[in-house]
């Protein structure tokens, strides 16, 4: 982190949609994920990120889309860094608002990015647009209406999956470590406890763990860690509950980690997306 980075974050009311522009330089932000749906556009530099197993380069007025649970990193390889504008779409609201647009949208599906970073003007204006809307408090029906717009653009690379389809290659190892961890992510997990409840030894399980999801058990617990402690923060609780309610050792343990994912202390999160006094 430099002296010169910056975040500006908001929140909608109404849709509990995040809006977020921020600037970097060097290192933006260690590999995390997001329960949302992220939608963004470059709007100066060149950042560059890891998602889908894939370096991805974006530029000026590119789009970058990203589905709940994908796991990406973010840096700036010039000196000048970049700057983008980013949504983050509920996923309750946005499968919804979709499903409202898609006529033939099949029961029992989800819907996704087709890619991760496109060349599409439109949807970048219209991501801007929504943009604009939601962070500068625009009337409701104006808010509507760009989000409204948005989704019209978005259709254009949406496809739709199975919802909780899993790619069958996917060791059953660390499927079954990835539901432990969530069914017990408050509590003082061990290696040991993780690799009998799945019938394998702690190596066999993190080379597993690792291959099917990019981070190894003990880091992907911190991550769903930190994604529950941004869904207390953006609710007003203030950190040290937090930390304490979701197995950190302290405040200052959450606030270590939380920087390094999201770029912003937690109670710099809580307060820009509550503005709640620390």
């Amino acid at each position: 982190m430099t002296q010169n980075n910056w975040i500006d974050l908001a929140q909608d009311r109404d849709t509990g949609i995040e809006t977020l522009r921020a600037h970097f330089e060097g290192h933006a932000y260690d590999p995390h994920w997001h329960d949302s749906y992220l939608v963004g556009v470059t709007e100066q530099g060149v950042q560059q990120f890891h998602c889908r197993r894939q370096r991805h380069v974006g530029t000026s007025g590119q789009v970058f889309m990203l589905e709940p649970g994908e796991i990406h990193d973010g840096d700036a390889p010039s000196a000048d860094g970049f700057t983008y504008r980013m949504l983050y779409l509920d996923p309750h609201w946005i499968a919804r608002e979709l499903t409202s647009l898609f006529e033939q949208a099949p029961e029992g599906y989800q819907p996704g990015f087709a890619s991760t970073l496109i060349s599409d003007p439109g949807l970048a204006s219209a991501t801007m647009s929504a943009f604009a809307a939601l962070h500068g408090q625009a009337p409701r029906i104006v808010r509507q209406s760009a989000l409204d717009g948005l989704l019209e653009r978005l259709t254009r690379h949406v496809h739709w999956r199975l919802a909780h389809d899993h790619d069958p290659r996917m060791p059953g190892v660390a499927l079954r470590a990835r539901d432990y961890l969530h069914a017990h992510y408050q509590r003082d997990l061990g290696l040991d406890e993780l690799a009998l409840v799945c019938a394998v030894d702690r190596f066999r399980l993190t080379r597993a763990f690792k291959a099917a999801f990019g981070l190894p058990p003990h880091a992907y617990l911190v991550q769903l860690r930190l994604s529950m402690a941004r869904r207390l923060l953006a609710r007003g609780v203030v950190p040290a509950q937090v930390a304490g309610e979701l197995g950190f050792a302290d405040q200052s343990h959450l606030g270590r980690w939380f920087l390094r994912a999201y770029g912003l202390t937690p109670s710099s999160y809580r307060k820009q997306c509550t503005d709640l006094p620390d």
